[in-house]
């Protein structure tokens, strides 16, 4: 083993936990180092404990590279951290610069929320102090809108105003949305106009049987208008032509009154008495039309 004899000979106790994070050699030794000096915080323990449990975080080929050195070779965990950076410098991201926060931009989509936690996660890891600079990249990175308008309108003092107003903007915006969701509740009719009933009411509820009618036979249709109250027909037996000339026939043609229909209608029975003057043979014999008999 590349431990030394004096750390082979110290006994783990079982109260300490294992920690939680994994290497596979893919990922920054830095970050991971970082992980492993966290959890063994809240264990404690001293360099001797550390390097066993530190071996226990390594697998795959980082396991390999472990073993593959000499035996004893390793005798404090300071030396061992420093190996294991030699080995995986090549993994370790590239030192990051102020001007880097600058390329945060809002993606299209992307909510406020979702863009202020990424720009505050830079944030901490450029470690950045200059308020200036970080209200500046903000209000660069932001896309245009509501939120953006009111920064430009009223300028923030400080980020934490930023991150204060944006909280506000978020919750008053969900608010809306939810607003906007819900269903409206419809009016209730009036408790007089009977409620229609629903597809499933209608199907489930008890149909109600008409009750018997009598038979009742069909009226023959009436052609025409009903003669019951019409005024009585009269009929003539001379031509038009011969009525012209006979005098006072506006009078003669009046419909009598209803008492007197009976006697009207006896008049109406009897001929025509056309004078001598209207008619004669000698009209007849010149061409005149006669009366019809």
């Amino acid at each position: 083993m590349p431990f030394s004899q004096e750390i082979m000979d110290v006994v783990i106790p079982d109260t300490f936990v294992e920690p939680k994070v994994t290497f596979t050699g893919t990922e920054d030794p830095k970050a991971h180092l970082t992980a492993f000096h966290t959890q063994m915080m809240l264990v404690g323990g001293s360099d001797v404990v550390r390097c066993k449990l530190f071996m226990s975080t390594l697998l795959g080929t980082t396991m390999d590279w472990f073993i593959s050195l000499l035996d004893g070779h390793v005798t404090s965990f300071p030396q061992l951290t420093k190996l294991f950076k030699a080995q995986y410098i090549a993994n370790r991201a590239p030192p990051s610069i102020s001007y880097d926060l600058f390329d945060i931009r809002q993606y299209l989509g992307e909510s406020l929320k979702e863009f202020l936690h990424r720009f505050k996660a830079q944030v901490v890891r450029l470690n950045l102090k200059d308020e200036t600079m970080i209200m500046h990249a903000f209000r660069k990175g932001i896309v245009p809108g509501p939120f953006s308008e009111s920064l430009i309108r009223n300028r923030p003092k400080t980020f934490t105003e930023i991150r204060r107003r944006a909280v506000a903007y978020i919750a008053a915006k969900g608010e809306l949305n939810e607003k906007r969701t819900c269903v409206v509740p419809t009016r209730p009719r009036a408790l007089g106009r009977p409620q229609p009933l629903r597809v499933h009411e209608a199907s489930t509820e008890k149909k109600t049987l008409a009750k018997p009618q009598p038979y009742q036979p069909r009226k023959p249709p009436t052609r025409g208008r009903e003669r019951e109250n019409m005024p009585p027909r009269h009929d003539f037996v001379v031509e038009l032509k011969d009525l012209i000339v006979i005098p006072n026939i506006a009078e003669r043609l009046k419909i009598p009154p209803p008492h007197d229909r009976q006697e009207a209608q006896a008049q109406q029975e009897r001929p025509v008495q056309v004078p001598p003057s209207v008619w004669s043979p000698d009209t007849q014999l010149s061409g005149a039309g006669a009366p019809a008999r």
